[in-house]
């Protein structure tokens, strides 16, 4: 498994290197007001790709920030709300020693807002 991976890895870095060096040529990006910036394509096309990753991660940080801060209040409830469990010993005889899934009633919302 482990040389497959290396495998896979090099094939991917070999296409990539071989995408660079089909696409030496120079490309022209025209921004506003007559700007223009001159540089090889896959400069061009790797600039791109780092711009969308950077937007994207900066759209999901509010959205994770949300999702942290609400598990971290969700741990301190649990923790502060926390009954010390039971021995075993002190199941009752007759039960199965799992407790069921409780149930939470209608009226409340989903964790997860879907």
């Amino acid at each position: 498994m482990k040389y497959l991976l290396w495998l896979l890895k090099a094939a991917i870095f070999f296409t990539l290197f071989a995408f660079a060096l089909n696409n030496q040529q120079d490309a022209t990006v025209h921004f506003f007001f007559g700007t223009q910036w001159r540089a090889p394509l896959v400069l061009v096309v790797l600039t791109a790709f780092a711009a969308g990753l950077v937007v994207g991660v900066l759209g999901m940080v509010p959205r994770w920030w949300r999702h942290r801060t609400a598990a971290r209040r969700a741990q301190v409830a649990t923790m502060a709300g926390a009954v010390p469990a039971a021995p075993l010993s002190a199941v009752p005889a007759g039960t199965s020693g799992s407790p069921s899934a409780p149930t939470s009633p209608p009226d409340v919302p989903s964790v997860h807002g879907i």
